[in-house]
């Protein structure tokens, strides 16, 4: 159970939040540099995904501070340590071994993509640092070893809500599947798409292909128009979604997009405009819930940030719940220990859901599907595990 929700959500959050600077950051609080616990985080807070990373960012550091305010964990402030890994293959690494060598950590949050925490975990796993990924949800993240662990729902069920959703919501015989080749996450999230649909009787009447970074996609959006399906499954990242939108409807599809969670960005709708109009995505959390805890979270954020919370905001948020939780019930900072008290985490009532982790170090909880209608984002329903 969680044990943190009522003194948290009862305080009201007054530091302001930190700069979003590429350099390694700190929240000091009254005992930096003295009887603190430090924790890493690693993310893209700047770089082709930046909003997601700044957003994770924005979500663990207001638990930070709430944690703090009541108290901190077994009598001593959290510190965080920030890193930037850019959004680039390569920088995970480098900026995790400094966290954990120089900064010494003991425990580690991050990373929202799938690629990067696959470069970071098994440094983890090697140091002997609990990882706790906010958002990754390709199945190998949680596969490297018994230290890492996720508070997202995986790629199988992803996927497969989106497949449900196609064939029984949209009525869907066909599709057609739109995968970014650079990304593990889009790789994994296709893959299971695609034998859920067929399980269902689809049929996928073509696949195509692009790389992270593309800006034209004419091509593969003519092959797919060529195909005639009655869905397209675009598994990117918001960073293209919103162009595939434009050009999809430039060249005359008409047909709704589906999309997973990789869609969540305040910029989607801002680059794909009205293109995106009646295109769906799965994603962990909806400002719609009424939830006392979810709006109270929305209400905190808002005032802290003065925007509006996405849904990776408040699984930072959860991680750093997690952990913190996890921490107090070890009643030590040992990695082995905390890694134990993580992995018995049962029914934890974050603000994305209720989170159980289960046997693989996965959460198993529930997936929102949101749509674009008029300009905005509205909830659909929820999915259940």
């Amino acid at each position: 159970m969680n044990i943190w929700r009522g003194q948290f959500f009862s305080l009201a959050v007054v530091a302001a939040g930190c700069l979003l600077t590429g350099c390694n950051q700190s929240s000091p609080g009254p005992n930096a540099g003295g009887d603190v616990i430090k924790v890493g985080e690693y993310g893209s807070l700047t770089g082709s995904e930046a909003t997601f990373g700044q957003s994770t960012h924005k979500g663990i550091q207001q638990a930070v501070d709430e944690i703090n305010a009541a108290g901190g964990v077994l009598g001593k402030k959290i510190e965080l340590h920030t890193e930037d890994d850019q959004s680039q293959a390569g920088q995970a690494a480098t900026v995790v071994r400094k966290l954990i060598s120089s900064d010494g950590v003991v425990a580690m949050l991050g990373e929202v993509a799938s690629s990067r925490s696959l470069e970071a975990a098994p440094i983890c796993q090697q140091s002997g640092i609990p990882m706790i990924s906010p958002s990754s949800t390709n199945p190998k993240v949680t596969e490297v070893g018994d230290y890492i662990f996720r508070v997202c729902f995986i790629d199988p069920f992803q996927g497969t809500v989106m497949a449900n959703f196609a064939t029984k919501t949209l009525k869907a015989h066909t599709a057609a599947v739109l995968t970014d080749v650079k990304s593990d996450y889009s790789l994994g999230l296709a893959k299971f798409f695609k034998e859920q649909f067929l399980a269902s009787g689809g049929k996928i009447v073509d696949e195509e292909k692009y790389s992270g970074g593309d800006k034209d996609f004419n091509a593969q959006l003519t092959a797919i128009k060529a195909a005639s399906p009655e869905v397209v499954f675009v598994p990117g990242y918001y960073t293209e979604a919103g162009l595939i939108a434009l050009q999809a409807r430039q060249l005359g599809i008409n047909v709704p997009l589906l999309g997973g969670d990789g869609w969540e960005s305040p910029t989607l709708i801002p680059v794909g405009g009205k293109a995106l109009e009646g295109d769906s995505f799965s994603t962990h959390f909806s400002a719609d819930n009424t939830s006392p805890e979810v709006q109270t979270y929305l209400t905190t954020y808002k005032k802290r940030y003065n925007e509006t919370s996405d849904a990776m905001a408040p699984l930072g948020y959860d991680a750093m719940m997690i952990l913190a939780d996890a921490i107090k019930r070890a009643g030590t900072t040992d990695g082995a220990k905390v890694r134990d008290a993580l992995a018995a985490t049962k029914d934890f009532k974050g603000v994305t859901g209720n989170i159980t982790i289960d046997p693989n170090r996965n959460a198993s909880k529930s997936a929102v599907i949101l749509t674009i209608t008029n300009g905005a984002i509205k909830y659909i329903q929820t999915v259940a595990p």
